[in-house]
């Protein structure tokens, strides 16, 4: 990790030698009394943690912020349920790339035993964690989820005005242009990506009359999480933003 996170409203004073944290410090940077180390405030400021003490319980250190929170990206990840194992990756690097939003929902073609996994009950939060302090920074998306797409669509419709959302969705049945060549309108995108088996015909219906873009990363077909990583980076590049 390339910053320590705290998710609380101040910056502690000590950290416990039994929490990874103090770990990661003592043996992974292996630091010593004197040493420096980055940290901040989940969504907050950062800064430099400097330390005073080690003892057989605690590290000690003093905290001084050197910067004003960082904005996320105005990207909404919109991306069916997966298997556990590449939601958590998923969760990762979106939190790394710096995306806002992340929103799970349902799908025709997806499992629905992916929806009930212990991973949503909690345990997500850490990966978004991880995300954020491998990329220095101290924001972590929002998390939302959905039951299926229909519902999202109908809890959230279009927005009009300097508040509209552009609309984007992955799909390699019948893309009308390619992402890389995709410039978008406004300045917040949502992005749309299927479960592993992509999008059923009712849903890319549901596309239509929605009005979303429908775009290609070429004619390969890819995993859901390596379509996540190739489609955020992409889409930030042409918002101008990479």
């Amino acid at each position: 990790m390339n910053i320590i996170l705290f998710e609380s409203n101040n910056i502690p004073e000590k950290i416990s030698i039994k929490e990874e944290k103090a770990k990661h410090i003592l043996k992974i940077l292996k630091l010593k009394t004197g040493d420096n180390f980055s940290c901040g405030l989940v969504n907050g400021p950062s800064g430099k943690g400097s330390i005073t003490s080690i003892d057989p319980e605690w590290i000690h250190f003093s905290w001084e912020k050197t910067s004003d929170p960082v904005h996320l990206y105005p990207l909404t990840l919109l991306i069916g349920y997966t298997r556990p194992i590449s939601s958590k990756r998923i969760l990762r690097e979106a939190a790394s790339l710096g995306v806002e939003k992340i929103i799970f929902t349902g799908t025709d073609t997806g499992e629905k035993s992916y929806r009930d996994s212990n991973l949503w009950k909690g345990e997500y939060r850490k990966y978004l964690l991880d995300g954020a302090q491998q990329a220095a920074s101290t924001g972590i998306p929002m998390v939302e989820f959905y039951k299926d797409l229909q519902t999202f669509i109908r809890e959230n419709p279009s927005q009009q005005g300097s508040s509209a959302l552009e609309r984007i969705v992955l799909d390699n049945v019948e893309p009308t242009v390619k992402l890389s060549e995709y410039t978008p309108s406004d300045s917040s995108c949502l992005l749309a990506i299927g479960s592993e088996r992509g999008w059923s015909e009712r849903e890319r219906q549901l596309f239509r009359v929605n009005e979303f873009v429908f775009a290609s990363l070429g004619s390969r077909v890819l995993r859901t999480e390596t379509a996540s990583t190739a489609g955020i980076t992409i889409l930030l590049a042409r918002m101008g933003l990479l």
